[in-house]
C-alpha cells in the first residue's frame, strides 16, 4: 500500500474517531440524577437542551405523575425564569409526616423572562426538591417544551418494555433502594475522588472516552512514525555496495 493511500486510511480513521468524541449525547430533556431512594427526600435538576437552530426555549412545563403524588415539592429559583408550581386535588389523600395531604403539586413551569430564554446550541437547569417519595416504581415526569416561534416539543413517551429509547422520551426518576456500594461511593474519601459531572447520568462513558482518547493518540503517533521512516534516505546504502563490488 502507497505512503498515500496509509495516510487517507489512518486521516479516515482519526477523522471517525474525532467525530465520535464531539457526538452530543441526547438532547432530550432529562432529569439528573435518575435514580433516588424510595419514601426518601431528593433534589433533581431537570436539564433543558435547545434543539432548534433558529428558535430559542421561553418555557418548561414538568408534570409529576397523579398516580404517585409528592407531599413536598420545592422548586430553587432560576434567575431570569419565574416559576408557578400548580396543585391539584388527590383522588386519594395521602400522609406525611403524620399529616393527610389532600391536594399536591401536579404541574411545575417555568417561564424565561426577555433575555434569558434557552437559545441555540445551549441548555439550561432546573432544580426542584422532592419528598417523600413513594416507596417503590418509578415516577415519570412528562415534561412540554416550547420555543419561541411557536414550537412545542412534547417529551411524553413512557419507557418501552423493551429497553428501547422511545422517540419523545420522558424523563424517569427510578426509585430504586441504596444498596451497601451506594453507601461506600457516598464516603467522603470516595466522594473527593469523584471526577467532577460523575453525578451525570445522561453524559457519555468516561471510560469509553478515555479509550478513544487513547485510541486516537495511538494512530497518530503511528501515522508520524511510519512518515519519518518513509523518509530515510537510501544512497549510502548503494555507495558501500559499489565499492564491495569494486
Amino acid at each position: 500500500m502507497s505512503l498515500l493511500k496509509r495516510s487517507a486510511l489512518v486521516a479516515a480513521v482519526v477523522g471517525g474517531l474525532t467525530l465520535a468524541l464531539a457526538a452530543p449525547a441526547s438532547a432530550h430533556v432529562t432529569v439528573n440524577p435518575n435514580t433516588a431512594t424510595p419514601g426518601g427526600y431528593t433534589k433533581v435538576t431537570f436539564r433543558v437542551p435547545n434543539e432548534s437552530d433558529t428558535a430559542s426555549t421561553t418555557k418548561v412545563e414538568v408534570n409529576l405523575p397523579a398516580d404517585k403524588p409528592v407531599a413536598s415539592v420545592s422548586l430553587k429559583p432560576v434567575p431570569g425564569w419565574t416559576a408557578e408550581a400548580v396543585k391539584s386535588k388527590l383522588a386519594t389523600p395521602i400522609k406525611a409526616h403524620d399529616t393527610e395531604i389532600t391536594e399536591a403539586v401536579s404541574k411545575i413551569t417555568w417561564t424565561a423572562q426577555t433575555g434569558s430564554d434557552i437559545k441555540p446550541g445551549t441548555f439550561q437547569e432546573f432544580d426542584v426538591s422532592l419528598g417523600p417519595l413513594p416507596e417503590s416504581g418509578q415516577l415519570v415526569f412528562k415534561a412540554l417544551q416550547t420555543y419561541s416561534d411557536g414550537t412545542v416539543t412534547r417529551w411524553i413517551d413512557e419507557p418501552t418494555t423493551d429497553g428501547s429509547e422511545p422517540e419523545h422520551p420522558a424523563p424517569v426518576l427510578k426509585l430504586t433502594a441504596a444498596t451497601a456500594t451506594d453507601a461506600a461511593a457516598a464516603a467522603p474519601t470516595a466522594a473527593a475522588a469523584a471526577p467532577v459531572g460523575s453525578e451525570d447520568s445522561d453524559g457519555p462513558d468516561a471510560f469509553g472516552i478515555a479509550g478513544l482518547v487513547a485510541g486516537l493518540l495511538a494512530l497518530v503517533l503511528a501515522l508520524l512514525a511510519f512518515q519519518r521512516a518513509s523518509r530515510r534516505p537510501t544512497e549510502p546504502v548503494a555507495a558501500e555496495e559499489t565499492k564491495v563490488s569494486a
